[in-house]
């Protein structure tokens, strides 16, 4: 591209002073970067005429700029558009990216005999009419519930002319039998009352539902008058219907008429706008859209572009926006509202609090996935580490408590990817096995689990952990050989004192890296183990100690003891009772039992 001596260039000359559209390209031949200007020579010359630039960005988009090219419009707002159109047809490297592309549904009352009424995301010029776009699907889905509930429809594609009726070219179909549809295709409903009930579905797609609620009603009034009170029922739930949706939109101001709300909110390198239309003093639409700067774009510069994308993609024709600043935004018979205060101050407080919220759930739902993606390639890790086949989503950990062979019982936590499902945890009391010993006692509670699971026909895990040493690794295979899940399930042991990973079979143990996110997962699936096994066994002691003292009384059973307890707390709370209260409780035989052992007691 030819330069001035000012380092202009040549092009740059010839530029119009007029209301246009400019476009910047690479010595490849790509468009970087689409503008619009009121004054076309004046703002592609700014570009150049800077000794130096606000940005590094900046400077390197001119410093790419091989060739300029224009287009020269009737009025701001035309380049307003045009700049829009332009900047969605090529994706300029620098312009600001709109990340919301998706399209949406419209509800379609199809241009033919006793007409179709349906979403779609395709809008079809066939006389055809249109109403949306709609920016939830939700709200299609509940538009076109109520009007099936409303009034019965035809879903089929049949030609339904006169002609074909006449002839008796169709058959009713499971529609008609089910109560969805009057069957017009065979000549039991007539297109007059069909097109009646269609220009009522037509004021309700348009919100027009009072009118809709007011004819219903006179109708209501007048088959009730006429003894029909069948059908004066059947309108009287349709008009609980419509009130009830009505009342689902909130209602700001009955003041505001057709007002479009934008709000902004700047994080780091995005900025979000969301967007609120109000229509007769209710928020009919709610959307918001985030755009990635590129070039150290305001808030400001970038609301006109979101401004402009959003009107156009839903239609909007609203006559005032309520924005929180001052913009750029020249379009013709639009009047640009900054309020201080009053109903619509409020309403863009509404729309800002839309805004954070949106911005809360994208950041928790981008939490999510990251600690996912994390999760997954921490099972990767441990499925390689230990050279499995599968990777271990399901994993499952063993743990024995007991003291002195008193209260023994085991643990088993369950992780599903990598995370505790603490539901899934289960206590064992040790049954067949008398005093301390570890390997019987993991013998029992691993065949125990695992018979269930099989009996169930539960999911078997592909990895279980066994807290203890070659041992007890031993005894919980020899259960797996029983049942016959041995070649199933990988089965690792993990000893205390070096952290060494013992196969079965294998003598030599496996060290993983202290580091290493295979260990972590490891050590905190045995301490998750051992937490829920010594609270599960403390529990057990708690219970033993005291209820002891009064099943140590000759001739008091654990009934009796449980039943003092649960009402009066303790055994030094029932030692203070007197024999006249005891005898009420117990009955007096007993009550002179437990009273007379608390008497000689030590003091």
């Amino acid at each position: 591209m030819n330069l001035n001596n000012n380092g202009t260039p040549e092009k740059v000359s010839t530029l119009p002073g007029k209301p246009g559209v400019y476009q910047f390209y690479d010595r490849q031949g790509q468009v970087i970067y689409v503008g619009k200007a009121k004054n076309l020579k004046k703002r592609v010359a700014s570009y150049f005429n800077k000794g130096r630039h606000e940005s590094h960005r900046l400077a390197m988009l001119v410093s790419r700029i091989a060739d300029i090219q224009f287009i020269v419009v009737e009025s701001e707002s035309d380049a307003l558009l045009l700049e829009n159109n332009l900047i969605k047809k090529y994706q300029p490297r620098y312009n600001v990216q709109l990340k919301d592309d998706k399209t949406f549904p419209w509800i379609c009352i199809k241009n033919e005999p006793f007409p179709r009424v349906f979403s779609t995301r395709n809008v079809v010029r066939d006389g055809s009419l249109y109403f949306g776009p709609y920016t939830s699907a939700n709200m299609v889905r509940v538009l076109l519930d109520l009007v099936r509930r409303l009034y019965p429809l035809r879903t089929c594609t049949y030609n339904l002319t006169q002609d074909n009726i006449h002839q008796g070219k169709f058959k009713e179909c499971l529609e008609y039998h089910l109560g969805n549809c009057k069957a017009p295709c065979i000549g039991l409903q007539n297109e007059e009352e069909y097109n009646s009930n269609i220009e009522h579905i037509k004021r309700i797609l348009k919100g027009d539902l009072q009118e809709v609620i007011e004819y219903m009603q006179e109708m209501m009034n007048s088959y009730a008058a006429g003894h029909q009170f069948e059908e004066a029922q059947e309108l009287k739930e349709k008009i609980r219907l419509l009130e009830k949706y009505k009342s689902r939109s909130t209602v700001v101001s009955t003041r505001i008429h057709n007002v479009d709300v934008f709000s902004v909110l700047e994080k780091g390198r995005a900025i979000y706008v969301n967007y609120l239309k109000v229509v007769s003093g209710r928020i009919v639409q709610s959307h918001t859209i985030e755009l990635k700067r590129k070039l150290e774009e305001k808030p400001a510069d970038v609301l006109p572009v979101a401004i402009t994308d959003i009107r156009q993609r839903l239609e909007s024709r609203s006559k005032e926006l309520v924005v929180p600043f001052e913009i750029d935004y020249p379009v013709e018979g639009v009047r640009i509202t900054v309020p201080q205060k009053g109903d619509k101050k409020k309403l863009l407080e509404l729309s800002e609090r839309n805004l954070k919220y949106y911005h809360y759930e994208k950041e928790k739902r981008n939490e999510k996935i990251q600690a996912k993606f994390s999760r997954n390639r921490e099972l990767e890790q441990l499925q390689k580490d230990l050279r499995m086949d599968r990777l271990p989503r399901h994993i499952e950990c063993f743990d024995n408590s007991n003291i002195q062979g008193h209260h023994p019982v085991a643990a088993c936590v369950v992780f599903r990817n990598a995370k505790p499902s603490r539901k899934e945890y289960r206590h064992f009391n040790i049954r067949s096995v008398e005093g301390p010993d570890d390997y019987a006692s993991m013998k029992e509670v691993v065949y125990r689990r695992y018979r269930r699971l099989i009996n169930h026909g539960d999911e078997l895990p592909q990895l279980v952990v066994i807290d203890g040493g070659k041992g007890q690794l031993s005894a919980a295979r020899g259960s797996m050989e029983e049942l016959g899940i041995h070649d199933q399930v990988v089965v690792i042991g993990i000893a205390k004192r070096l952290e060494e990973i013992y196969f079965p079979g294998d003598p030599v143990p496996l060290y993983l890296d202290k580091k290493s996110s295979s260990l972590k997962t490891i050590q905190h699936l045995r301490d998750e183990a051992h937490r829920f096994g010594i609270q599960f066994h403390r529990q057990k002691r708690s219970q033993h100690f005291t209820s002891s003292e009064l099943e140590d009384i000759e001739g008091i059973g654990p009934k009796t003891a449980q039943r003092l307890l649960e009402k009066y707390g303790s055994a030094a709370e029932v030692s203070k009772l007197d024999l006249q209260t005891l005898s009420q409780e117990v009955g007096p035989s007993k009550a002179r039992l437990i009273y007379d052992h608390f008497q000689n007691q030590p003091s």
